[in-house]
């Protein structure tokens, strides 16, 4: 196991912190982490794509779980597959897409890990049908506080409270995962454009579920009556019969191995702040709804291209300038789109430089205590740490989105306040309760977890 004293940031790159890191290669070693552990105790973190402080902990230690990436056989007759905390869902898809399998939940990045999904209770694009990723763990294996290693099941209260737990409870170090059946390994996708808003919704929910996954991308530079104009994207899994004739009969990709770890993508240096400013985020939007197709059915794309586009692309935080970028991701329930309306209004006429901001429509809430989706719609955005005022600006919007029932997004979150933390997740002192049975001397601790009293 190696060890070394690294500063560490989440995927945004604001707040760095020090901490020991540990760099276990089996369970017992990172058993023996957590009975060693200091007093400023121990969080478990993985590629590190929480763009917040999730996986920070600021003068303690940190077990880096990317060396535990074993991922065993499928069982053909369950349709499970059991596989370490440190394997990245992009080496999970590369592995089992040949073989005819998908894991349960893909978000729109392959750089996270199952430990991270489970930990983040991570929603997909098909959340109406399928729910957020916990919710397709048959079993997980769990070390806690006093360096055991649990089998823990679903429904029961450790389970509940360890999906989207963002690792207070333990740490997760495997689970089996059930699995999604395909016959090929690519997607057949519309794309149409949206005038505003309140077409961008309506289309979403015409839509229904006959293509299960949906995301749309919201232009929020657009003012007046374009306002939350957008592109919506939907897809589903293209059959034998969508092959074109010159596929082969199994129309699945060859399978490759591989190490694991993040997506191989061109990185950038960081750029002076100030280069993503209005006028250029502005043009960008502008751009690309232009060159979007007003609509277009049936387009035939491989699957991991389709849920992770993004993981192609070059390092986009570069943009966002030295200071990093703040990701923001709220949900409101259905009846609320007023609310919604109101906070795409407010982003549109402050300027801010918003290139990437992402609508998904979500179903049934999942059961873990402190999981995200819930019945609604979910709208999430990144944005310059270095713009002014913006810790102001967000805290407004923070108001907004409680007073309407809606919450915001822990696993993405690295400025919220902890009265703000509480009112939007009522389930939070059910949390601190097992929590306070389980570890009454607080091993488990974040940089997110002391900011919000977790």
């Amino acid at each position: 196991m190696s060890v070394d004293t690294v500063s560490l940031t989440g995927w945004g790159r604001t707040a760095p912190t020090t901490a020991v890191r540990f760099r276990p290669r089996s369970y017992e070693e990172a058993a023996a982490v957590v009975r060693g552990r200091g007093p400023r105790g121990v969080i478990a973190r993985g590629l590190g794509r929480s763009p917040g402080d999730a996986a920070q902990n600021a003068g303690g230690s940190v077990l880096d779980l990317t060396g535990l990436a074993r991922i065993g056989g499928v069982d053909a007759a369950a349709g499970t597959v059991r596989c370490d905390a440190g394997v990245s869902l992009e080496r999970l898809l590369r592995v089992l897409l040949p073989l005819g399998w998908l894991p349960p939940v893909l978000p729109g990045t392959g750089g996270v890990t199952v430990g991270g999904a489970i930990a983040s209770d991570l929603p997909g694009l098909d959340h109406r049908r399928a729910g957020s990723f916990a919710r397709h763990v048959s079993a997980l294996e769990l070390l806690t506080a006093d360096g055991e290693v649990r089998t823990v099941l679903p429904g029961t209260a450790l389970f509940d409270a360890t999906a989207g737990g963002l690792g207070l409870t333990g740490v997760i170090l495997g689970a089996t995962l059930r699995l999604r059946r395909v016959t090929t390994g690519l997607m057949s996708v519309t794309t149409e454009r949206a005038g505003d808003l309140d077409d961008l919704l309506a289309r979403i929910t015409a839509g229904g579920d006959r293509l299960p996954y949906a995301s749309a991308w919201v232009d929020l530079m657009a003012r007046g009556r374009a306002a939350g104009r957008g592109i919506l994207t939907r897809g589903e899994h293209a059959t034998p019969d969508m092959r074109p004739a010159h596929a082969g009969r199994a129309w699945l990709p060859k399978r490759s191995g591989g190490a694991p770890g993040r997506p191989r993508v061109p990185s950038l240096p960081p750029l002076p702040a100030g280069l993503l400013g209005p006028g250029a985020a502005a043009l960008y939007n502008e751009v690309r709804y232009r060159g979007a197709p007003r609509a277009r059915a049936a387009e035939l794309r491989p699957l991991p291209a389709f849920f992770h586009a993004s993981d192609a692309l070059p390092d986009v935080r570069a943009l966002y300038g030295r200071a990093g970028l703040v990701r923001y991701r709220f949900a409101l329930g259905y009846g609320q789109e007023e609310t919604l309306h109101r906070v795409v209004r407010r982003i549109a006429a402050r300027r801010s430089p918003a290139v990437r901001a992402v609508l998904q429509r979500f179903g049934p809430a999942d059961p873990g205590l402190l999981s995200f989706a819930a019945p609604g719609w979910s709208l999430a955005l990144d944005l310059p740490a270095a713009l002014p005022g913006l810790a102001r600006f967000l805290d407004g919007v923070d108001e907004e989105v409680a007073a309407a029932g809606g919450r915001v997004c822990l696993a993405k979150d690295s400025r919220m306040r902890p009265e703000t933390a509480a009112t939007m997740y009522p389930r939070l002192a059910e949390f601190r309760e097992l929590r306070a049975r389980l570890d009454p001397a607080g091993a488990f601790r974040s940089d997110l977890s002391r900011r919000l009293g977790l």
